[in-house]
């Protein structure tokens, strides 16, 4: 193994749950449009951002932040087509809208909670090794 080549685990993980992740994956078009939709750059966003309660558009826009109208229509539009947030209508003038997680959005908050304490506990070692990854390659940026 060349030595900038990473280590490979030994450790045997039960693989009955990774092959089940992996077979789904691979043999179902739904679970890679679930999982490319909550990998993509706003979806996480805007579910953790609701995971707080119900926001009107400009509040989520603002809260977001970064994200254009358009990518954020686009986006609460692909989540309430998932099934993930809801879209309420008010009857006034003018009509008021708001965004809330539905109850199998709101399911999603435990894992997104358990992702983010991982990001937390793990964003130094992250930076450390991208610094010694930058330092071992250099000339072949990778962002």
């Amino acid at each position: 193994m060349s030595p900038t080549h990473s280590d490979v685990t030994t450790e045997d993980p039960d693989p009955e749950p990774l092959e089940r992740c992996t077979r789904a994956h691979r043999e179902d078009p739904g679970v890679r449009a679930v999982h490319d939709r909550l990998g993509d750059k706003w979806s996480l966003l805007v579910i953790v951002e609701l995971m707080r309660g119900p926001l009107r558009f400009r509040q989520l826009q603002r809260a977001v932040g970064g994200v254009s109208q358009r990518m954020l229509t686009l986006t609460v539009r692909r989540l309430e087509r998932d099934g993930l947030v809801r879209r309420t209508v008010y009857p006034t003038v003018p009509a008021q809208v708001d965004y809330r997680l539905t109850e199998m959005g709101a399911s999603l908050t435990h894992l997104l909670r358990a992702l983010a304490d991982w990001s937390l506990t793990h964003r130094e070692d992250i930076a450390h090794a991208q610094a010694d990854y930058d330092r071992a390659h250099p000339g072949r940026p990778v962002r």
